[in-house]
């Protein structure tokens, strides 16, 4: 009962709202909660940016202006906006505060994405070592020896699915590595990933949270066997050193633990379904990353700017502020729209236009910006880039056999299905 009250209060009832508000055709409702919206959102992101660069709706403010995202991201007047933050009606915030399921979630404190300075700046302090840019880059030959084995078993698959078979498998493999995750147990992180992910939408179903919460537990029991191993034989990977480091509480260890494993994966394997997908629309593309190889780096900041795979976050005004001419009280919250403003005519020429050889490209904000941008995205580029090129040097005749199907999520914008046959193998190494 608890579990469905807290549902009831984070999601059930403001999803009724807002489904009343798409009905009178309030943008921002529409796209949380029209399932056109939910495969392709960026014609709702273009209205609300038509009303005005900060746009008023009866919750909470919205902006789509790529300028206004960018500024309040990185502005300290603004803060994350955990549960108890969301400007709900005063019944609803309390019942959210009375039903804390003391799961160590990735939306909700300790978790470093919900949290601000000065303990944001502890947490990610602590964990900023697994991903600096040498760090990243002694794991570019293991992402290869793992695309490459990923590679090996697409060979000759006639009923091959690229997100299942491979897009999934290279990511966790990755970061279960970092995290010193055995490798048996990778299956069961998926599964935790997969079904928790919905928590990071407004308008989760019941049944999606109920399931998101009890892979949140399976998730934590987990975790607290596995740090109970490394305390007592530590390894060489970031858990281990904090695990062993004494500066975290149990709780702080176990969300942060959390969310490094699922973002870890959830950023590239929405990447890499994204690009898949753009280069099948687009084989013009594809054809001049063949001609031009050195272009794959580009290509990826033009997926990720064309199709985020987050597509909003909030942010909540600490003090009163003033943003493109628009007054935010203190405790008002802003959607930041980030994927419909990497559509910004603004801020890039012909935005709806997928442009490999784009100058700008890597302006988008599907990686954040501020204090709280993403730490592990030098390691989702190498991984895009490693990942597509190999996939189409290796299996130059790979086909498309049917329909793909999307995740059916509102941020993490990405495909559950991806149905190809791959063809004869060009080569059996990587170059």
């Amino acid at each position: 009962m608890k579990t469905w009250i807290r549902w009831a209060a984070l999601s059930g009832v403001p999803t009724l709202s807002l489904r009343m508000l798409a009905r009178h055709g309030e943008p921002l409702a529409q796209l949380l909660t029209d399932p056109d919206a939910r495969e392709n959102p960026y014609p709702f992101g273009a209205r609300i940016r038509a009303e005005g660069r900060i746009v008023r709706t009866p919750y909470i403010l919205a902006s789509a202006d790529h300028e206004v995202c960018r500024n309040i991201l990185r502005d300290r007047n603004f803060g994350t906006t955990p549960p108890e933050a969301i400007d709900l009606p005063a019944p609803l915030k309390r019942l959210i505060r009375a039903t804390d399921l003391r799961l160590a979630s990735p939306v909700e404190p300790p978790s470093m994405l919900m949290v601000d300075p000065p303990e944001h700046t502890r947490y990610r302090k602590l964990v900023a070592g697994a991903f600096t840019p040498r760090a990243v880059g002694r794991l570019r030959d293991r992402v290869r020896e793992v695309t490459e084995e990923l590679l090996d078993g697409l060979a000759g698959r006639e009923n091959a699915d690229l997100i299942s078979d491979f897009a999934l498998l290279l990511p966790i493999a990755v970061i279960s590595e970092i995290l010193g995750i055995p490798a048996a147990k990778r299956d069961d992180m998926l599964e935790y990933g997969n079904a928790g992910s919905p928590l990071l939408d407004i308008t989760i179903s019941w049944p999606q949270f109920k399931s998101a919460v009890a892979a949140l537990r399976d998730s934590q029991d987990f975790l607290v066997g596995h740090i109970a191993r490394i305390r007592r034989t530590p390894g060489d990977d970031i858990l281990s050193d904090l695990a062993t480091g004494g500066e975290l509480t149990d709780r702080e260890l176990l969300a942060t633990a959390t969310l490094i494993a699922g973002a870890g994966f959830e950023t590239t394997v929405n990447l890499l379904g994204n690009g898949i997908m753009l280069l099948r629309d687009h084989p013009d593309q594809l054809a001049a990353l063949r001609a031009e190889p050195a272009r794959w780096p580009g290509a990826i900041e033009e997926m990720l700017r064309y199709d985020s795979p987050v597509q909003m976050t909030t942010r909540t005004a600490l003090r009163d502020s003033e943003i493109a001419g628009e007054r935010i009280r203190a405790g008002e919250t802003v959607a930041l729209l980030l994927g419909s403003a990497n559509r910004d005519p603004a801020a890039f020429l012909d935005p709806d236009t997928f442009d490999i050889t784009r100058s700008n490209a890597r302006d988008h904000l599907s990686f954040g910006s501020g204090v709280h941008s993403c730490l592990g995205a030098s390691l989702a580029r190498i991984e895009g880039a490693i990942a597509l090129q190999a996939l189409y040097d290796r299996y130059p005749d790979l086909r498309h056999t049917g329909p793909a199907t999307r995740r059916g999520l509102v941020n993490l914008r990405g495909y559950q299905h991806i149905p190809v046959t791959t063809g004869a193998a060009r080569h059996a190494a990587l170059g």
